[in-house]
């Protein structure tokens, strides 16, 4: 039983010889019209039009996608009364200025090393970005893809970029529930995290598409509307830390060093490297066209000791923060 499970698996030295291919020979990436970090205050209405409301109904459990969930036969008028009650409230956060948008961001010279590590310089700082490979196996053709393929290698001498940030339209949101709360309101405490949080993927959605048509400006010339970013069919991706790509919490702290997001826009990490206020976004940002979301899927021990060691961490520890990608 064991040995055909372990077929199932390729050794984290077979992953990487089958990494996803990118002709860097004809590829040159696009040198961003900015190097450096940047502290960004938007205004709240400007967030509006970028909300994506699916996951809105989703937290409410109500499962169903937006607009087509106001008219479905059974959650269809719960979901309209939700959204009308949504948005007469999104029009006082707006108005009345419930929360504070603050968002930082940075783009800076990068390469692969070793096959899974990119190589990030900032201020003559080298920091390094840590990615862990899917080492399932996968039909013929098919690559066992990390993030760090889609950066160039640094021994083919093509100088690479990378972008990470963080965004929050927390600052405000504690503070107002807790009011509700103590009208004993439970439904708005929850309604103003809820909306909250919509405006913080917003917030990380109007960005990104700033990054890419005028701060990095690798897609300058992207006409795309709000239904097809929500699709994300643009160039490039922004996966985040502790999501199906990229799983690992601990890249985090990297991203706050790089861009010192705290000391700059106050959202701090928690020992369990949660994000506070928790109405905020933090990930990165990879330009190349045939970069794309993925799922890691389950990795095995070997994976697990090589990037302990990468890490400088016990692992025991690695253990503890991977548990959920460990295969049996």
């Amino acid at each position: 039983m064991n040995r055909s499970r372990e077929k199932n698996f390729l050794s984290i030295q077979e992953a990487r010889k089958n990494k996803f291919k990118i002709d860097w020979d004809t590829f040159e990436p696009v040198k961003p019209n900015f190097i450096g970090t940047k502290t960004i205050e938007v205004e709240l209405s400007e967030l509006v039009p970028f909300i994506d409301w699916t996951p809105f109904f989703q937290s409410w459990e109500l499962y169903g996608k937006f607009p087509a969930i106001l008219t479905d036969e059974i959650v269809g008028e719960q979901a309209t009364h939700l959204f009308e009650d949504a948005q007469k409230m999104l029009t006082q956060i707006v108005s009345e200025k419930w929360f504070t948008a603050k968002g930082i961001l940075g783009i800076f010279p990068a390469n692969t090393i070793n096959d899974d590590d990119v190589e990030v310089v900032a201020s003559n700082e080298v920091e390094k970005f840590l990615t862990l490979r899917q080492q399932s196996q996968k039909t013929v053709g098919a690559p066992n893809i990390a993030l760090a393929d889609f950066i160039a290698p640094k021994e083919i001498g093509k100088q690479d970029y990378i972008g990470c940030f963080c965004v929050s339209t927390g600052f405000g949101v504690d503070e107002k529930a807790s009011e509700f709360e103590k009208q004993l309101d439970d439904y708005n405490s929850i309604l103003v995290k809820a909306l909250g949080d919509r405006l913080a993927e917003a917030f990380a959605e109007y960005l990104h598409l700033k990054v890419r048509k005028e701060i990095w400006g690798y897609a300058s010339d992207e006409v795309l509307s709000n239904d097809e970013l929500i699709k994300e069919q643009y160039k490039g991706i922004r996966p985040a830390p502790g999501y199906p790509a990229c799983p690992d919490h601990l890249e985090k702290p990297t991203i706050w060093k790089l861009l010192n997001v705290e000391q700059e826009i106050g959202v701090k990490l928690t020992e369990s490297m949660a994000m506070w206020p928790a109405s905020s976004v933090s990930g990165y940002y990879f330009a190349n066209p045939g970069s794309k979301y993925f799922g890691l899927g389950k990795i095995k021990k070997d994976q697990l000791e090589d990037y302990a060691k990468r890490r400088n961490i016990s692992i025991e520890l690695a253990e503890k923060w991977l548990s959920p990608n460990l295969a049996d």
